[in-house]
């Protein structure tokens, strides 16, 4: 499955770089702001003092102070941050928070912040669909659809070329995700044997998306412990991934579209879950 379209011409990447401004505009012709949701806190996050021209993006799920180390070793001059570094406004910039700490590196260090968040979830052939890519279906639509783009939106309803059972599944998850283990709830009466037909899906936290959406299972990233219970208890089997473990692997995906405007683009390799398995 092609997730992306080649959006710029490619070609050999250049020393000299570009402008900041003509990488956000063509991180835009990927996927317009306009399609994040309301409440996202999307675009430019952190601007420096100085205009330098952008040769190297470092891509990331997650802005620490660890990605802002690695970002000054590779010599980035733009760190896309999928998940937004300032969401609830920040009241000081000092050194006592690693979120003030993060921006004021950047600062000092030249290091612009972009974070795409919800219209990359929203555009087709992005985060949503690399994770229903996990799956052969035959159709895919969003759950709740762009007024704007009907082709885009939140969340993704699919529906299976041929049922598989609950055991494949899992395993299909597993084996695209690149994950060893998933939690599963196991929908009333069910099995892991149990035909599974139609699957909706939200990338990340997934809860508001597919509430009572009509499906044989849910895919996502974190749900809470009543949102499971609700679902199973209707007989809906709930597969959880990991909250950034089901936004990852979508990084190489856009790797090469943002590298194609002649730009080195590299993806962090110090960027993880903050969950794992002992």
């Amino acid at each position: 499955m092609r997730l992306l379209s080649n959006l710029w011409h490619s070609r050999p990447f250049s020393t000299m770089g570009l402008p900041l401004k003509s990488v956000l505009d063509k991180l835009q012709k990927i996927a317009p702001l306009r399609l994040a949701e309301p409440w996202d806190n999307v675009g430019l996050l952190v601007q420096p003092e100085r205009q330098a021209q952008v040769s190297t993006v470092l891509l990331t799920i997650d802005l620490t102070e660890d990605v802002v180390a690695e970002a000054q070793h590779v010599g980035a001059q733009l760190i896309v941050s999928y998940h937004p570094n300032i969401f609830k406004p920040l009241k000081s910039l000092t050194q006592s928070s690693w979120k003030e700490r993060v921006v004021v590196e950047c600062i000092r260090s030249n290091i612009a912040v972009y974070s795409p968040h919800t219209s990359w979830d929203a555009i087709r052939g992005g985060v949503n669909d690399w994770l229903g890519a996990a799956l052969p279906h035959s159709a895919s639509r969003p759950i709740l659809p762009s007024a704007e783009r009907p082709d885009a939106g939140a969340g993704r309803l699919l529906t299976l070329g041929e049922a598989l059972s609950l055991r494949q599944v899992l395993a299909l998850v597993k084996t695209h995700i690149g994950l060893g283990y998933l939690r599963l709830g196991l929908g009333r009466g069910g099995s892991l044997e149990s035909q599974v037909g139609t699957v909706a899906l939200c990338a990340g936290s997934g809860a508001t998306v597919l509430a009572n959406v009509e499906a044989d299972l849910y895919l996502t990233g974190e749900m809470s412990h009543h949102d499971v219970l609700e679902a199973t208890q209707r007989g809906v089997h709930v597969v959880l991934c990991n909250h950034s473990d089901s936004e990852r692997g979508f990084l190489k995906v856009v790797q090469p579209e943002i590298a194609a405007a002649g730009l080195q683009v590299k993806v962090s390799e110090v960027d993880r879950d903050c969950l794992t398995t002992i």
